[in-house]
């Protein structure tokens, strides 16, 4: 019986969600005419609403304005700003590219993977982490680089990106 009501429960617990995107996305939609060219600013809304782009959005968007959703998929994943899944509060950020590589870029990004218990693409179980790989941040003056909630901060060492983490994160 307990289990029965359990899922009940997490059914209407997923409907109320639905129908909340729903209202999301259709007071989004209210300010734009419907046209193909608003597509992106239309998804860069969604994604601001939400933090990513749900499934059911995307479907309200593509028929909003008039493409198949499959035209709205290709959009949101080839433009690496979209995201397709839930992001955690805090976004760390690792520069790959070949001045941080070379001064030690790879060994900060063990360290984050080690620390959060994540790899680059992946968020935490409990939504506060999501670390990300970029290919580079145009910073190369500043190897390593890492960025955590959108500030930017240079010559990291694996040492110094534990304390970064703690002071730079937010519960």
């Amino acid at each position: 019986m307990a289990v029965s009501q359990a899922v009940q429960d997490s059914q209407v617990t997923v409907q109320d969600q639905r129908e909340n995107a729903e209202i999301g996305v259709a007071d989004i939609l209210s300010s734009y005419k419907g046209e193909k060219g608003e597509l992106i600013a239309i998804l860069q809304d969604v994604q601001g609403k939400f933090g990513y782009l749900p499934e059911q959005a995307m479907q309200q968007v593509a028929k909003f304005v008039h493409v198949p959703e499959s035209t709205v998929f290709g959009i949101a994943t080839f433009y690496t700003q979209f995201k397709l899944c839930p992001v955690g509060r805090n976004i760390i950020k690792v520069c790959r590219g070949t001045a941080c590589y070379v001064r030690g870029g790879s060994r900060i990004l063990d360290k984050v993977e080690r620390e959060l218990g994540i790899k680059a693409g992946e968020t935490t179980p409990d939504m506060q982490y999501s670390l990300e790989t970029i290919a580079c941040f145009g910073s190369c003056a500043l190897a390593p680089v890492v960025v955590i909630n959108d500030k930017v901060y240079g010559k990291v060492t694996a040492p110094r990106i534990e304390k970064l983490l703690k002071e730079n994160t937010t519960d």
